[in-house]
């Protein structure tokens, strides 16, 4: 009685009260019970053509914080997905309804299974109904058009882009280093003042740096010393470079003796009264310098004069250069100008090998020793590896890869006591010439719609290997699925193989893989170095790219 007066029904008649009981409880039920969801799919089509589209609809309707997983990737083997269409969202109150669509397809004629598909709602897994799909082929009207064979292989040119980029990348780096090398080694750069000032021959370049302290500003910011230290330096260094004695070293008074000496000689013809006045300068200059001697402005220009006289005097007093000794100077300058040559060549070599070694350096701590030598000096798997790979299919049933090259079909004779079972042999292989490496395909569709015997393939396989010459053959095993879901097995192993044209052994790996079904086989084989990394990242990749057909 206290609920029904907590309901405020106390007041209610008795059957009355029992009915509005019954509608607040069916009410409850009707506002808190979770209709399960519902999960429905349909086909646009069930007959195509081969190469034609099947549109494939999965409808869900949840309640609105439901969370829906539809299927992704291949999993309508033995259809094909070609796209999965964006999910399309509708609300119905506090419901909604997702429909996703997939576009499926078929390349082979035949009747085939689309497989129940798990939807995935709040972790519990709900299935669509499996469908029929009849794939027809396409009729060809023979009368009208012939057939003809089958056409050979084409050979077509393999593309050398990757080649002209790595000689562009070569050629670019070279006209960096050649005009580097132009710009600070042979170019001929314009010459400072000081340069050619230093050009010039010694008379012209005193006179030149004479005519430069005239007009400096020693005197009027009375700096003296520097004005006395570069005047009797200039007429120093004259006397060293066109008299050839040491005056840069020499005291005033040893450096007028070896003039007096010269003079002496006969080797310099200076009157005595220009000696003299030199002499006096230098000491004037020594006062000034040592003792912060102050003479007249005036003074200082007249002994800058007085230097220019006793500079030209001594040019005139020196005696004509004899034959030998202009010969002598211009095989001196040859002999220069052949070292500043030979100078700017090695540079330019040691500048070169500097950069050929830095790169080496950089590329054998970046990429590693082995990397860099088999950059440099080739390696033949490495090429494979790193060029322009080809997709394509071979036999019947069809096996799709990718390798470095395409694979040549071989002719292959069925042996007489085995053609009661093969119907057709479809074989392909490529093998390096340089290497041990190979890859192989093989396609074999059986007489008899029965699953092929992979034991006994495995059995033929090995004893091939042995007849080759391979010893000491170690055998794995393991299922393999490929990356539309296809499973099959895998053979692997080690042993000592003979290398082509060689009676010599390696040790190498080898790896089979099997497929197949009702009527028909399926093989890739791959054999490789076992110390080649490049040819592992090779066999890595092709077994990344297996594609089968599950049916014939």
């Amino acid at each position: 009685m206290k609920q029904l007066k907590n309901l405020g029904l106390s007041d209610v008649p008795h059957k009355l009260r029992y009915i509005v009981l019954c509608f607040f409880f069916s009410f409850s039920f009707i506002g808190y019970a979770q209709i399960d969801p519902k999960v429905n799919s349909k086909v646009d089509t069930m007959f195509i053509k081969i190469g034609g589209q099947v549109k494939f609809t999965v409808a869900v309707e949840v309640d609105s914080t439901a969370q829906v997983i539809f299927p992704e990737g291949q999993t309508f083997s033995p259809l094909e997905t070609v796209e999965a269409f964006a999910t399309d969202t509708t609300r119905k109150k506090d419901r909604i309804l997702l429909e996703k669509s997939y576009a499926l397809t078929q390349f082979d004629s035949g009747s085939y299974k689309l497989p129940a598909q798990r939807i995935d709602i709040n972790g519990k897994g709900f299935f669509t109904d499996s469908l029929r799909i009849e794939v027809a082929t396409v009729a060809v009207d023979t009368l009208a058009q012939k057939m003809y064979d089958i056409k050979p292989l084409m050979v077509v040119e393999k593309s050398n882009l990757n080649l002209w980029k790595t000689l562009l990348g070569i050629l670019m780096a070279l006209a960096v280093l050649g005009g580097l090398l132009y710009w600070f080694v042979f170019r001929k750069k314009p010459l400072t003042e000081a340069e050619k000032a230093a050009l010039l021959p010694p008379y012209d370049r005193a006179m030149l740096e004479l005519k430069k302290l005239e007009n400096s500003k020693y005197l009027i910011q009375d700096e003296y010393k520097l004005y006395y230290s570069e005047l009797t330096d200039i007429v120093r260094s004259y006397l060293e470079e066109d008299v050839h004695v040491s005056a840069l070293e020499s005291t005033t008074d040893q450096l007028i003796d070896k003039l007096e000496l010269l003079k002496d000689a006969g080797e310099l013809e200076l009157d005595k009264d220009t000696i003299d006045q030199f002499k006096r300068i230098l000491q004037t200059a020594d006062l000034v310098k040592f003792a912060k001697s102050k003479p007249d402005t005036s003074v200082a220009e007249q002994d800058r004069k007085s230097i220019e006289q006793i500079v030209t005097k001594t040019k005139d007093a020196l005696p004509e250069p004899t034959e030998e000794e202009l010969m002598e100077q211009a095989e001196y300058q040859e002999e220069l100008n052949r070292k500043m040559k030979k100078k700017k060549i090695m540079i330019a070599a040691v500048s070169i090998l500097g950069l050929l070694l830095l790169s080496a350096v950089s590329a054998t701590v970046y990429y590693g020793f082995e990397y860099t030598k088999d950059t440099v000096f080739g390696h033949p798997t490495k090429k494979l590896l790193e060029g322009e790979w080809i997709s394509s299919s071979y036999g019947y049933p069809p096996i799709n890869l990718e390798t470095p090259e395409v694979l040549v079909r071989q002719k292959v004779m069925i042996p007489p006591e085995m053609k009661a079972d093969i119907k057709e042999l479809h074989s392909f292989l490529y093998q390096d010439s340089e290497t041990l490496f190979l890859v192989g395909a093989t396609s074999v569709p059986l007489t008899k719609p029965e699953e092929p015997d992979h034991a006994q393939s495995i059995d033929l396989f090995i004893k091939d290997l042995e007849k080759r010459g391979t010893k000491n053959i170690i055998t794995k095993q393991e299922e393999f699925t490929t990356r539309t879901g296809v499973k099959g097995v895998k053979i692997y192993g080690s042993g000592k193989f003979a290398l082509p044209g060689s009676k010599e052994v390696a040790r190498g790996k080898y790896t089979v893989l099997l497929f197949g079904g009702k009527g028909f086989q399926q093989q890739i084989f791959m054999v490789w170095l076992d110390d080649d990394t490049y040819a592992e990242e090779i066999v890595t990749r092709i077994l990344a790219t297996v594609e089968v057909k599950t049916g014939v």
